[in-house]
């Protein structure tokens, strides 16, 4: 029997018993859910390492995502992120005024995910924090996403600790601290080096750009 630390009966469970024979699997047919991404992005976070590519699958009759699993014993590290109490997450939900971060639109709470603006594929310790926790320090550590851009702020922060090459929206590479590579100086597991980037803190980077444009235009 494999050894792993998710729950029977879930889809982590059912992805991760799929992909133990370490052969390619379709994520299109054959992994459980409408998103496997998710199920796959916690599984690489219990420090198993998860391989994909695109190629041609015989059932769904194109290329599509495939995934294999390298080994069913932890490679890298494993750093879990905390479950937010509910009283935390309302709290979160309030002060943002359930306020997406990348839309800006109102949304209902059932929409929303918090997310941690520092990327755990860069936390080199187990997350703490305190439940009573200020304002002032929810604004400096969550925001508030819907699973789809959390996924795709995923995707990017994952590239850019793999290639120091930070990510960028929708093709606009303008960081308003630091440039398009993730500082040497600054170690890998350093807040700082997110510093100006859109997916760290849109709200920021919207402001910063919106007086750039603003000094342009006077000027």
């Amino acid at each position: 029997m494999v050894d792993h630390p998710f729950n029977e009966g879930t889809k982590l469970h059912q992805a991760f018993m799929i992909l133990s024979d370490s052969q390619w699997h379709c994520g299109k047919h054959e992994l459980p859910g409408t998103q496997p991404a998710k199920a796959i992005q916690i599984i690489r976070q219990h420090g198993f390492k998860v391989e994909k590519k695109t190629i041609p699958c015989n059932t769904c009759n194109d290329k599509t995502v495939h995934r294999r699993l390298i080994s069913t014993i932890p490679i890298a590290a494993s750093y879990v992120r905390l479950q937010l109490s509910d009283k935390l997450r309302k709290k979160v939900l309030k002060h943002y005024k359930n306020i997406e971060a990348l839309s800006l639109r109102e949304m209902t709470p059932n929409q929303l995910e918090v997310d941690h603006r520092f990327p755990q594929v860069r936390w080199s310790k187990d997350e703490s924090y305190d439940t009573e926790m200020s304002l002032e320090d929810i604004q400096k550590k969550f925001q508030l996403l819907t699973r789809e851009n959390n996924l795709w702020k995923s995707r990017n922060c994952e590239k850019c600790a793999k290639t120091n090459e930070r990510g960028t929206f929708i093709g606009i590479k303008y960081f308003w601290h630091g440039s398009l590579a993730w500082d040497t100086n600054i170690p890998s597991d350093d807040e700082k080096g997110c510093l100006g980037c859109f997916w760290y803190d849109p709200e920021t980077w919207r402001k910063k750009l919106n007086l750039l444009i603003k000094e342009q235009v006077i000027s």
